[in-house]
């Protein structure tokens, strides 16, 4: 594993144990020599997670599109940064770039990146592995959601094994590095029943 993509907040949250959180897994990505691909800002866990890359000496990847943020957002001390036309071709990029994805605590534009790796790995776009590092039980109300969307019908119990979880960032990179994509056989149990 070469590079993971980490979705974040750009704010800090209400508890230190975030930006620790986010500290740890940029300290644990440097120590493996994995690097890091994301969104290209120094605010808030997005910024912590890059900065402890860097004082590792590992190599960080920011996309960012052009004109999310102020100038002044934009991290000023990367290896590399890439300017993106717009939101969807900076995720695409940030994909392509990365051999996996890791989510840490945020707001809805880290859900909906999260939800669409997860989505794409559902439909066999992609079979990387996806993890939650579940910094204080951020992620826990979130996997209950999915438990209960098994539960009632919507998705596979098969799918639940899409994404790896763990709240110490050197265990989730060991699960996602010996992550295997589970068998997800036929999405929809209509066409399953049709095909007997």
């Amino acid at each position: 594993m070469n590079r993971i993509a980490v979705y974040s907040g750009s704010n800090y949250g209400n508890r230190t144990d975030y930006q620790e959180g986010a500290n740890r897994l940029g300290r644990a990505l440097a120590t493996r020599g994995i690097g890091l691909v994301y969104g290209g800002s120094r605010l808030g866990l997005m910024g912590e997670v890059a900065n402890a890359v860097l004082d590792g000496k590992g190599d960080v990847i920011g996309v960012m599109p052009k004109g999310l943020f102020p100038k002044e957002a934009a991290h000023p001390g990367l290896s590399t940064f890439h300017e993106t036309e717009d939101m969807p071709s900076r995720k695409k990029r940030m994909a392509e770039l990365a051999d996996g994805f890791i989510a840490l605590p945020g707001g809805v534009g880290t859900y909906e990146e999260l939800f669409e790796m997860l989505s794409w790995a559902q439909l066999g776009i992609h079979a990387k592995p996806v993890g939650l590092l579940n910094v204080s039980g951020f992620f826990t109300p979130l996997i209950t959601m999915l438990t209960h969307t098994v539960q009632e019908g919507f998705m596979k119990e098969s799918h639940l094994k899409l994404f790896c979880v763990a709240d110490n960032p050197d265990e989730l990179i060991a699960q996602m590095i010996h992550y295997q994509p589970p068998a997800l056989g036929v999405k929809w149990k209509q066409l399953t029943d049709l095909q007997r």
